[in-house]
């Protein structure tokens, strides 16, 4: 076992987080512990508790590291995009195309309860930097819609494009022939917009 003095605490964490990382990159986080976690870095547990507070807090910081990612990839497609509406189907199908590339750190964003704590502020704010660039993208496309309408739209659009990426995902479309996740999500994005 490593000692607590052989890694400085800003080491210990990125060890933790990438050591965790690679683990999601091939297995569910159900597989996962604090235990299990400490035994890889060879550390005891009461270390990762002292550093991290909790087990459930270190899953939010590997929570926030992949929604740092999507966020880097998010801001790239739509930055490169020619107008509004072509970027919001770029980061629509970015983060279909960013759940099936991580399955497991995609899946544990959503599993991940804080069991009654309250959502640390810097996890809060990346939560609302994500939602607030769709919400961003349905402004410019539709200035004269309110910011209710604009919420509740971009709201409808993201759950449509989750629960879209989570059956491509998990594979659960339950046909004979296969299904193109990213053309479902066109489809959602034409028909809702046309409406809208």
């Amino acid at each position: 076992m490593a000692r607590r003095n052989d890694h400085t605490r800003e080491e210990l964490v990125a060890l933790t987080l990438n050591t965790v990382k690679e683990f999601l990159s091939k297995n569910s986080h159900h597989e996962l512990s604090l235990r299990k976690v400490a035994n890889m870095i060879g550390y005891v547990p009461s270390t990762l508790v002292n550093v991290f507070g909790n087990y459930n807090l270190l899953l939010l910081h590997t929570v926030a590291q992949t929604l740092d990612e999507l966020a880097h990839d998010a801001k790239a497609v739509v930055n490169d995009s020619q107008d509004p509406k072509t970027a919001l189907y770029e980061l629509a199908y970015c983060y279909h195309d960013f759940a099936k590339r991580y399955p497991h750190r995609w899946q544990l964003i959503f599993a991940h309860n804080m069991n009654g704590e309250t959502l640390p502020e810097w996890q809060a704010a990346r939560i609302d930097g994500m939602t607030g660039m769709l919400e961003s993208l349905l402004i410019q496309l539709a200035p004269h819609h309110s910011q209710a309408e604009v919420l509740k739209a971009s709201r409808v659009l993201w759950a449509g494009v989750h629960g879209i990426t989570l059956l491509s995902v998990d594979d659960k479309f339950f046909t004979d022939e296969p299904i193109d996740g990213k053309e479902l999500i066109e489809n959602l994005l034409t028909n809702y917009l046309t409406n809208w």
